[in-house]
């Protein structure tokens, strides 16, 4: 009776201790992160640190991770002022305000000289949150600044009065490069970029850093990119995990270690007008919101 010797398929598959190809690992989970301290308790707020999210794709999570965002850095004792720079209004919506019935929005801030920021500022639900709401009176703000002497410095010009006041401004820019993201690029220290882990979003990125660049040169020296913020992720899917990876070969340290992965809690939150932190306070969503808190802290 012969013996066969097996070949490398049978030693794969045999019946007895079946053998499956290793899966490749997830990369936000296997990159080596950074150690973040504990945020240091403030003796005194201000002045604030005015940072701006910015994506000219839409759906990126530029809102939601503005209100998570700054709910965190809330609940740290920091002292926040939301910015609603988008005619959609989402941020205000996403704050339980009701955008079409506002009197005065940042539309006015920006176009009468005669309306102060203390009459636009309204007070949130959440502790150490305030908000410069918006609706679509902002859209005209486009075109009317346009004849404007220094135009691109409107808004950095209203919110001087009260950066002494907050520890992080957080402006909520809308999904374009028009003049209204270059007042806020031009407003800021610092640019967050959310990025959808999905190939069409990773394309615009390079145009976005661009303009970036530009307005260092040009109109804002101090400005300067804290990170981009892999959001909408899924683990489980390749392609999810090839365009993060391609993300880290891109843009290395720049990443933050924080990835923010798609949850059905995020639409309830839009639904309640909260933030995540105070909807599902021990969600993994409001779980990586506080870290990065921590690391937008330390990278300040």
């Amino acid at each position: 009776m012969s013996s066969s010797t097996p070949s490398d398929d049978d030693s794969l598959s045999g019946a007895l201790f079946p053998v499956e190809p290793s899966k490749p690992s997830d990369p936000a989970i296997a990159r080596r992160k950074r150690k973040i301290e504990e945020p240091p308790a403030l003796q005194r707020h201000g002045p604030a640190r005015v940072v701006s999210l910015c994506n000219q794709k839409g759906g990126v999570g530029k809102t939601t991770s503005a209100i998570n965002l700054g709910a965190a850095l809330a609940e740290v004792g920091r002292r926040v002022l939301l910015v609603d720079f988008d005619p959609q209004g989402a941020l205000s919506a996403g704050l339980g305000v009701q955008p079409h019935q506002l009197d005065r929005t940042t539309y006015n801030l920006l176009m009468e000289r005669n309306v102060a920021i203390e009459d636009v500022l309204l007070k949130t639900s959440v502790p150490g949150i305030d908000l410069l709401p918006s609706n679509i009176d902002l859209s005209a703000a486009e075109i009317q600044l346009v004849g404007e002497v220094a135009r691109e410095q409107t808004l950095a010009r209203a919110l001087a009065p009260v950066l002494d006041t907050y520890d992080f401004v957080l402006i909520d820019c809308q999904p374009s490069l028009g003049l209204l993201t270059i007042n806020a690029l031009t407003a800021s220290h610092g640019v967050i970029i959310p990025l959808e882990c999905e190939f069409f979003s990773l394309r615009g990125v390079a145009l976005l850093i661009d303009t970036i660049e530009k307005v260092q040169q040009r109109l804002n020296p101090e400005l300067k990119l804290d990170g981009i913020l892999a959001t909408m992720y899924d683990g489980r899917t390749l392609h999810g995990r090839e365009v993060f990876s391609r993300v880290l070969e891109a843009f290395g340290d720049t990443v933050f270690d924080t990835v923010i992965s798609r949850t059905v809690r995020f639409p309830e939150t839009t639904v309640a007008g909260e933030p995540i932190t105070s909807w599902a306070p021990s969600s993994s969503g409001a779980k990586a919101y506080r870290n990065l808190a921590r690391e937008v802290i330390s990278r300040s």
